[in-house]
């Protein structure tokens, strides 16, 4: 599935439409798309919706979701936002519900509008679309705040009223909804911060676009779905032997952070590496063997400050050129040895390596290194970690996550895996996806490890570098929500994400 941006996604109606459809027969299937998610999935018997038109198409849409509804004998009203509608097929779904619905103007009767505004369960924002731009002002202003101090649920209509389409910002008042319907694709609004923030839970509807027209976009956004990650998960077959599905190097850990070690190490093995070779300080090689049985391991002479001594570089270059992938940063510390270290692994390394956590602290005091590489780099920085990378803040990285992730990939010809709600991934041609599994609940420190521990094996095992990439996001933040189902988000930690993969697996290969 593709994210377009306001532009691409009035292309594809426009050839729609040249195909045969009708503006006006895509209104109507959008408001009865919204409609029937109303009805068949949320509304209760007794329940009241109450409908913000604004005066464009978007509100047209709101006209249409008030007639079906009324069909179905829900109790609706409409309050006209910012005027009647403007646009000819607004105006047309205006007045095949003019006389059957309480109608009020927010401008004209504000006391009344916020009357039924309090007794609604449900409020639908059909107030602006995919064009609008800048801040909302004035009585609109005015209501949208008035809504979200309000204890009912609401669904917005493509966008919540507030949030520009193509960049995600959110420069006054936004509707805060708890769904979003959004119809044939998705925006790019839906996945940027801020305003996916806003979005609350996102449902695609069909209106009887064919999306396959949007392949041939340029610059598009694609969706990572389920069908992608089965296709590319290697095939294990009977005659096969451990050195089929090959060797990780995982240089990782320190005397602090022994656990990061535990849990890269453990979700990499969980996803099918033939074998692991972990590579650690000599003094956390008890506590992480302790917990992992499986690898082999190569104990490593330690400095003061208890991380990796660079005097041990050379034998990590010789070790991780005889493997098929290498991983280096999990719990790795940061000081001048490490900084070495990863620099000359970078200079030296000839197989495909994935470089997280400290080993990206280390690059970011000398980004130039990456220019010295021999092989496929995968790097999976947060937004810290990015901001470090870029020299710039969070909140800028945050607020350009495609932008950035797209020209650091290019720039230095590696794979971007910008971690976080809707994990971006940006391969060296400048390709960009996005990621829509996961939740809230992983937001704790060890998941970071538990990715990179995924994309490590699968590049192992022979995925591209892009393909690990793509298929790792998919697979952890799967792991994610299915832990989220059954511990809560607040009780739900990394290595239960760990344990989960087995399930997502064993549903990946049905």
């Amino acid at each position: 599935m593709k994210v377009l941006n306001c532009k691409q996604m009035r292309e594809l109606e426009a050839i729609a439409v040249k195909n045969g459809n009708t503006y006006i027969g895509l209104m109507e299937k959008a408001g009865a798309s919204a409609s029937a998610f109303l009805l068949q999935k949320k509304l209760r018997k007794g329940d009241k919706v109450v409908i913000l038109c604004g005066k464009g198409n978007n509100g047209g849409d709101g006209y249409v979701i008030a007639r079906y509804l009324l069909e179905s004998k829900i109790p609706t009203a409409i309050i006209m936002v910012d005027g009647e509608p403007k646009t000819d097929d607004a105006i047309q779904m205006y007045k095949r519900v003019i006389n059957k619905v309480e109608i009020l103007r927010y401008s004209t009767n504000k006391k009344r509008c916020k009357e039924i505004l309090c007794m609604a369960n449900w409020v639908v924002d059909a107030i602006y679309g995919i064009g609008f731009k800048g801040s909302v002002t004035g009585d609109t202003a005015e209501i949208i705040s008035y809504v979200n101090s309000l204890n009912c649920c609401v669904l917005s209509i493509d966008l919540p009223s507030g949030a520009v389409g193509d960049t995600g910002e959110v420069l006054g008042e936004c509707i805060k909804a708890d769904y979003t319907i959004s119809f044939s694709a998705l925006k790019l609004a839906h996945i940027l911060y801020p305003s996916m923030d806003y979005c609350g839970k996102i449902f695609s509807a069909d209106i009887g676009i064919n999306n396959s027209i949007a392949d041939n976009f340029e610059n598009t956004v694609e969706i990572i779905n389920k069908d992608f990650v089965r296709h590319c998960l290697p095939e294990r077959k009977p005659s096969s032997h451990k050195g089929t599905y090959g060797t990780l190097s995982a240089i990782c850990g320190s005397y602090a952070m022994a656990g990061a070690a535990i849990m890269c190490s453990k979700s990499a093995l969980r996803s099918g590496v033939g074998l692991l070779n972990v590579m650690l300080p000599k003094s956390i090689y008890p506590i992480v063997a302790g917990q992992c049985i499986e690898p082999v391991f190569t104990v490593l002479q330690e400095n003061n400050m208890g991380t990796i001594s660079s005097n041990a570089a050379q034998r990590i270059i010789k070790k991780v050129n005889s493997s098929n992938a290498v991983l280096i940063g999990c719990g790795l510390g940061l000081n001048f040895d490490i900084i070495d270290i990863v620099s000359l692994l970078i200079k030296n390394c000839t197989v495909p390596m994935v470089i997280d956590a400290d080993a990206i602290n280390a690059v970011s005091k000398n980004i130039d290194m990456l220019r010295n590489k021999k092989s496929d780099i995968v790097i999976t920085p947060h937004p810290g970690e990015m901001a470090r990378l870029l020299n710039k803040s969070v909140l800028d990285v945050q607020s350009n996550r495609i932008e950035y992730a797209q020209k650091f990939a290019l720039k230095y010809g590696i794979t971007v895996v910008l971690k976080g709600a809707n994990t971006i991934v940006a391969d060296k041609e400048g390709k960009v996806f996005v990621n829509r599994t996961g939740n809230a609940g992983m937001s704790r420190g060890g998941s970071g490890d538990v990715l990179a521990g995924i994309i490590g094996s699968f590049i192992a095992q022979g995925m591209s570098a892009i393909n690990a990439a793509l298929c790792g996001v998919f697979i952890h933040g799967e792991a994610g929500d299915r832990c989220a189902e059954s511990l809560s988000q607040y009780g739900m930690l990394p290595t239960d994400m760990i344990d989960m993969l087995p399930k997502v697996f064993t549903d990946l290969e049905g």
